[in-house]
């Protein structure tokens, strides 16, 4: 990406800084690498596919989230999309104005929010998937089938201790406090 140090200069200066600190410099290079080839992939699919679409990442997933998942409640498209409930809040306006979404009460309780895709917005997906899945084959062109599907279980095995194993993990680095509440419009790092 211009104007940022490529991935060789990067590992040589954290090893450059790092020295003769004692780290798990594998385990180091795992999860910087999942942040970098993160924002990699999200640059790339933001500049070329989603571009053409006038889309960001942050909507493109709360479609492919509802499109797969089916009509759902806010809290819940929040959470899979990885973002809190008030950016969901103003994508989902963002794409129910571009006719790709709708927003509608939950029949039993008026305090909870459904969101589904519109005819166009389920037309539009089944358009614009496949060019982004081109792109996903794109920047894994480097890895075989068998390469790509261990990358994957990998990556898989990484959310999973995450899922399984963080919250109990956090609980104990904080001494059982809760975290600072997250601020808003704080970013997160994926």
């Amino acid at each position: 990406m211009p104007g940022q140090r490529s991935i060789t200069e990067a590992e040589k200066l954290a090893e450059a800084k790092l020295g003769g600190v004692p780290v798990r410099r594998e385990q180091m290079a795992a999860v910087a690498n999942i942040y970098r080839a993160a924002s990699a992939v999200r640059h790339h699919l933001e500049n070329s596919v989603l571009r053409g679409s006038d889309l960001t990442w942050t909507a493109f997933v709360v479609l492919w989230v509802v499109w797969v998942w089916g009509e759902s409640e806010t809290r819940h498209v929040a959470e899979e999309a990885g973002i809190s409930k008030g950016t969901l809040t103003g994508v989902s306006r963002t794409l129910e104005s571009r006719g790709l979404l709708r927003r509608s009460a939950h029949p039993t309780d008026g305090r909870l929010v459904l969101l589904c895709l519109t005819d166009e917005g389920e037309d539009f997906m089944r358009r614009v998937f496949p060019a982004f899945n081109e792109e996903e084959a794109f920047v894994t062109s480097r890895l075989t089938d068998a390469e790509c599907r261990s990358l994957a279980e990998g990556l898989r095995r990484v959310v999973l201790q995450v899922e399984e194993q963080g919250e109990d993990r956090r609980r104990s680095l904080l001494n059982g406090e809760e975290p600072a509440p997250r601020r808003s419009g704080r970013r997160s790092r994926s």
